[in-house]
């Protein structure tokens, strides 16, 4: 379990600039929980995508503070790792999961892991480095993407099966690819809080902000310059909730935000 923030914007923009000095100061001291590593993925003016991950608390990582400071891309994304249990905290286990110009990061738990390699095909599977979901999630979008005419098609036919084959869990993340900013907010059957953290506070009022009861929920921004997403733990004003079950793509370019079709949800989905 994690905590994301995304942006695409119209200039290069520092990750610590979309909620200003305050709000990244609270974004970032929620490591205090989900410290067990932290990354950063965004596009440079090279139109490439640049990813750098390290596997401690943000916190207490100077290169943290010191990237996150830097206008380093006009879209990009922050991830802040929760390792589920027994998942080690090593480099490899680290978002985001990169591949060529695409990174990925996931805030969820998908299990058993067993049955999310079922649909990796052998190609897939070997390129695997680490042992997390989150991983194998990303492969499994991305042997998608190649098994399908556009982006879009493919993210919507991976989340169509995960939906289908996993339909209580998180599927909530961030993708930058060379075209787009996905943002994936699907997790209305996930238990909220997440088992974990009930064990770690003496009541929910304990809990950071908005985590007792909406720990899995995204919120978004729009300004005349920029589209902003991130996970709930922040009291912010300005935001606004994401749609329950959805999903959608920014364009890098015009910052034009296009809903993806979904499964339907509710009784008899």
């Amino acid at each position: 379990m994690c905590r994301l923030l995304g942006y695409v914007a119209s200039h290069p923009l520092a990750a610590a600039d979309v909620l200003g000095a305050s709000g990244f100061k609270a974004f970032t001291s929620l490591a205090s929980l989900h410290g067990d590593g932290w990354g950063l993925a965004w596009r440079g003016a090279d139109q490439a995508t640049h990813a750098v991950s390290r596997p401690d608390s943000a916190a207490l990582d100077p290169l943290y503070g010191e990237l996150t400071r830097e206008p380093l891309g006009s879209a990009g994304l922050v991830h802040l790792r929760w390792a589920t249990g027994g998942l080690p905290v090593v480099p490899e286990n680290t978002h985001p999961f990169t591949d060529g110009d695409y990174a990925f990061a996931h805030n969820g738990n998908i299990k058993p892991i067993a049955r999310l390699e079922e649909l990796l095909t052998p190609a897939s599977m070997a390129k695997l480095r680490g042992d997390t979901d989150s991983e194998r999630y990303f492969r499994f979008v991305m042997q998608c993407i190649g098994e399908s005419d556009s982006e879009a098609e493919g993210v919507t036919r991976a989340l169509h099966r995960l939906e289908h084959e996993f339909p209580n869990v998180s599927l909530n993340a961030l993708m930058l690819t060379p075209e787009s900013l996905f943002a994936i907010h699907v997790n209305s059957k996930a238990t909220s809080p997440p088992r974990a953290l009930t064990t770690l506070y003496e009541s929910d009022a304990d809990m950071p902000h908005r985590h007792a009861t909406e720990y899995y929920f995204m919120d978004y921004k729009i300004t005349p310059d920029a589209v902003f997403v991130i996970s709930s733990g922040i009291d912010e004003p300005g935001w606004l909730e994401v749609p329950p079950d959805s999903a959608a793509m920014i364009d890098l370019r015009t910052r034009e935000l296009t809903r993806l079709e979904l499964l339907p949800v509710g009784p008899g989905a």
